[in-house]
């Protein structure tokens, strides 16, 4: 990139469809309202619908006209998963987009899904796997009927670097750690996001697999109900404080943007923002990845393993 990425540079995008989960809030909220703008038709996959139609209605005061609708997505159970996915595919419409972008972040306690997985790993992993893996026959009908490329958009994390994949202890099983937790996911993330470009380029496919990451950005992860009234407090205060001296919301979404909507963006690329180490700015750019995120045998085994876990396989 020769200038500084701007979200005024996404193209229109009349007769494109959007699927973004955790839309009510957040990265994925400020991303819905600039891709609205845009003319986007768009999908807010949502836990909670009412605050969905809440996040719609703003969106509808800022972008008359928009074509949207919310849906009910639980990533932390893969039966809410399969019916979305089922609705959504009878529906024979194609998907030009999936932004992967809901997340859990520093569960205090090991908590289980619904089917049993840790929390993070299986809200933030094997929930957004199946999801794509179940929508694939939708955005292969994009990719045959459409002169864009479809995307796969993964929302991973600086966090990635502060650790390594533990494939025989994905459940934090052995020991719980709330960051650790969060930190493999992430790492998770990112090295399946890479993986499934590796398998695209391979077969030929025109399907991008882009990864991006916000930097630090105030966002609902920091918002999150605790059991603890002390640590609701700390973690809105730091919060806030990301706010003022990191990114806010709307800086944290370009790099989504950018992955999803930039004719520069490339499959298997992974990007953020540029300054202060990756942390801030407004300037979008190529992602520094870790070293132990480029394992190419254990991102297979990790794909290997999460299609054993949900069920599902593609790509």
């Amino acid at each position: 990139m020769t200038s500084p990425w701007k979200a005024e540079q996404i193209p229109l995008l009349t007769g494109r469809r959007f699927l973004i989960t955790g839309a009510n809030s957040g990265i994925g909220f400020a991303a819905a309202l600039k891709l609205a703008r845009k003319d986007a038709e768009l999908i807010l996959a949502c836990r909670d619908v009412r605050k969905g139609e809440a996040a719609l209605g703003r969106i509808r005061e800022e972008a008359p006209g928009v074509r949207a609708e919310v849906a009910a997505l639980d990533l932390a159970s893969l039966a809410s998963v399969r019916e979305f996915a089922a609705r959504e595919l009878e529906r024979q419409r194609p998907l030009h987009v999936l932004i992967n972008n809901a997340g859990v972040m520093a569960v205090p306690r090991r908590t289980l899904t619904a089917d049993g997985f840790e929390m993070q790993f299986g809200t933030n992993v094997l929930g957004h796997f199946a999801l794509t893996g179940l929508l694939w026959p939708a955005i292969r009908q994009a990719e045959a009927s459409s002169a864009e490329a479809p995307r796969i958009v993964t929302i991973a994390s600086i966090a990635h670097k502060r650790t390594h994949l533990e494939l025989e202890d994905l459940q934090s099983e052995r020991s719980y750690s709330p960051m650790r937790a969060y930190q493999q996911s992430k790492l998770g993330n990112l090295m399946l996001a890479l993986e499934m470009g590796r398998r695209l380029l391979a077969r030929g496919s025109r399907i991008r697999s882009v990864a991006a990451h916000p930097g630090i950005a105030e966002t609902a992860l920091f918002r999150t109900e605790e059991r603890s009234a002390l640590a609701r407090t700390l973690r809105v205060a730091i919060g806030h404080a990301i706010g003022i001296f990191l990114n806010d919301e709307a800086e944290g979404a370009l790099p989504t943007l950018y992955a999803a909507t930039s004719p520069e963006a490339e499959s298997g690329g992974y990007y953020g923002p540029q300054q202060f180490g990756e942390t801030r700015g407004d300037t979008v750019g190529p992602a520094k990845i870790a070293r132990h995120a480029l394992d190419e045998t254990l991102a297979a085994k990790l794909w290997k393993r999460c299609s054993e876990l949900t069920g599902v396989d593609f790509a």
